[in-house]
């Protein structure tokens, strides 16, 4: 049986029935998008890192407890822990998040992308930097949705759940958030292109 074809739901269960290559396949599986999501929101390398294992360590636990219900997505019920934990740090830490890169992290750097030339490269490179800078300007909520939803790549549906808002609410800060960003566009007469 070729377990990396299984789907998460069946790789839970064969990895409770004592089989750990398949939760080693579910955590590459899902690695980069959890990773990522916890690192634009506590901007912290190491700290993200930390997280992200405590994430794990908690899955392990809730799995092996026999408390995970199958009817969600693996994904969302991690994406929802790593939310929930980022939060915890967030108010231990009193600190705002902000999304931006670092010497040794970019985003861009993990999202996948054809071949460019170099001239591609830069603009691009210049362009991402722009609306990373106009992220970090946004109000919290506003910016929380940006990155769940760009970033993670999570629907209004999971981001709703995840910030525990209506999806009315999670679409209305994510309209308020480009009508910032378009606004600060142009009060500093960025061009984007």
């Amino acid at each position: 049986m070729d377990v990396t074809k299984l789907d998460d739901r069946s790789l839970i269960i064969n990895y409770l029935e004592g089989n750990e290559k398949c939760f080693e396949i579910l955590l590459t599986r899902h690695r980069d998008k959890i990773y990522t999501s916890i690192y634009l929101f506590v901007r912290d390398r190491d700290l993200a890192e930390d997280i992200f294992q405590d994430v794990f360590i908690k899955i392990i636990d809730t799995l092996r407890k026999g408390k995970y219900n199958h009817e969600g997505k693996f994904l969302q019920w991690a994406m929802r822990i790593s939310y929930n934990m980022c939060v915890d740090n967030f108010r231990r830490s009193k600190r705002r998040t902000k999304v931006s890169s670092t010497e040794t992290f970019d985003i861009f750097d993990i999202l996948e992308s054809g071949d460019d030339n170099m001239e591609t490269t830069m603009i691009k490179s210049q362009l991402h930097s722009k609306v990373r800078e106009l992220v970090d300007q946004l109000p919290p909520e506003q910016r929380e949705v940006v990155v769940l939803r760009h970033y993670a790549d999570m629907s209004f549906k999971e981001i709703s759940q995840i910030t525990r808002v209506s999806i009315n609410t999670a679409l209305g800060r994510m309209r308020y958030a480009l009508i910032n960003m378009r606004k600060l566009v142009e009060d500093n007469h960025l061009v984007l292109k």
